[in-house]
């Protein structure tokens, strides 16, 4: 038995993405922090951290989004996995990359264009966000110039756990026609059947009060 646990509202649903993608029948219990279920005893010893996603796969348990992602494709093998050493080393560059170029940047733009109220955002925030992320999107947009996919042809792994991470993109109506290849490649991406999950995520969240409160947001 596979097990997900988090709210679909959360980064469960780039797992649940990836599950999906390979056919993997799996059940889902909608563990969320609001209701205090994430802190649970029964649940700290699946993560210890107190956080979703959570993957339980015939007693083995893992965390953080990604790498389950990457845990799954290559358990599973077929397209999404890498066919050798090197491309499983571009699909943990990418994988990377995305957690440490896009997602914070991209998650206080969209908190001040979509998630916190809106007499409470900032539009001097979200530009410095946008341009923080115009670089790596510089480099993404490059190197799609004449790739359908990051690794070339086919959808992989690589493309799966970026594009999850930049779901927020259209969900907050950033605009990236600045990027035209990135943006067609993240369209082609989201479109997926498999990936339906992101549509639905709704939600506002209160602005911290102090500086710090922001920091917080994003570690």
């Amino acid at each position: 038995m596979t097990t997900l646990y988090g709210s679909m509202h959360s980064r469960a649903n780039r797992c649940a993405w990836m599950l999906k993608e390979l056919g993997i029948d799996f059940h889902h219990e909608s563990t969320n922090f609001l209701d205090g279920s994430t802190h649970s005893p029964e649940f700290l010893q699946i993560n210890p951290n107190g956080r979703i996603p959570a993957l339980e796969d015939q007693g083995f348990t893992l965390f953080e989004s990604l790498a389950i992602n990457l845990y799954l494709a290559k358990k599973a093998g077929g397209e999404l996995a890498p066919q050798n050493l090197q491309e499983d080393a571009f699909m943990m560059q990418w994988t990377i990359w995305a957690i440490t170029e896009i997602e914070k940047p991209l998650l206080l733009a969209s908190a001040n264009n979509l998630l916190f109220a809106p007499e409470s955002r900032n539009v001097e925030e979200f530009n410095l966000a946008v341009k923080k992320l115009s670089r790596p999107w510089d480099v993404l947009n490059k190197h799609l110039e004449n790739k359908e996919y990051i690794l070339g042809d086919r959808f992989s792994a690589a493309d799966l756990n970026v594009a999850a991470v930049m779901t927020l993109v259209p969900t907050a109506n950033i605009d990236i026609s600045a990027w035209p290849n990135m943006q067609a490649w993240l369209h082609k991406c989201l479109e997926r059947p498999a990936a339906d999950d992101w549509k639905h995520v709704n939600f506002t969240i209160p602005r911290p009060d102090t500086h710090l409160g922001m920091l917080a947001m994003f570690v």
